[in-house]
């Protein structure tokens, strides 16, 4: 008997608690029509990260043998050669070596400004949009503030319309709901944050593998014959 009257109230207990807890969906709906902004934010931001992931993955698939066959098909004489495989390959470097070698024959210095030119309008592909996932990393905890702060105001409004004393779970409802803006401000600025540097870190591995094979190629072209 008393082994049944402790499982009732274990399972009455259970059943209380199930329908007190909150769930994660319930508190963003709770969040307020600031919640809009921060989600069309934070699809923004996994849009752009994903996107510039695939798009300097391609960027950096240029073989590490790609370099030593260009030297021997320009110290062989056979520059369309060249030019044919800097076309087999989709990749930043290819498309500045295949400029490069398409002004063989004109000064060096002319060589290199090609190089160059190309190699600017390469990086600034890469960089695409990096720019924006910054100012979302910045923007979205503060609309979170934004949302807290107006949450705030319609809790002391919904606080002062009350007669009488206030309840504690008026008080603290309207407090956590107006926190929910904030929190979810700062998760996805965090992750915006976290995905720029990220990309930032993997467009200048780009880069420097650009300017390694550039130069690689400069020197090429000024070794004796």
């Amino acid at each position: 008997m008393i082994l049944a009257q402790i499982t009732t109230s274990q399972d009455t207990a259970d059943i209380v608690a199930e329908s007190d807890a909150v769930s994660i969906l319930d508190l963003l709906f709770q969040g307020g029509f600031m919640m809009i902004p921060i989600l069309i934010l934070s699809i923004m931001a996994v849009y752009i990260f994903v996107e510039r992931v695939l798009t300097i993955n391609k960027a950096a698939k240029t073989p590490e043998a790609f370099m030593g066959r260009i030297r021997d098909l320009v110290e062989r004489g056979d520059i369309s050669g060249a030019k044919v495989l800097c076309q087999e390959y989709d990749s930043p470097t290819a498309r500045m070596i295949e400029k490069g070698i398409a002004r063989i024959g004109s000064p060096l210095k002319n060589i290199e400004v090609s190089i160059e030119n190309v190699g600017k309008i390469e990086i600034f592909k890469l960089e695409r949009n990096l720019s924006l996932l910054a100012t979302i990393s910045g923007s979205a905890p503060m609309l979170g503030f934004l949302g807290t702060v107006i949450g705030m105001i319609q809790a002391f409004i919904a606080i002062a319309q009350e007669e009488g004393s206030v309840s504690p779970k008026l008080l603290s409802e309207g407090i956590y709901t107006a926190m929910i803006t904030t929190a979810a401000g700062l998760f996805v600025g965090i992750l915006a944050y976290l995905g720029y540097n990220y990309l930032v870190t993997r467009v200048q591995k780009v880069v420097h593998k650009m300017e390694y094979s550039s130069v690689d190629f400069i020197d090429l072209l000024q070794e004796p014959r």
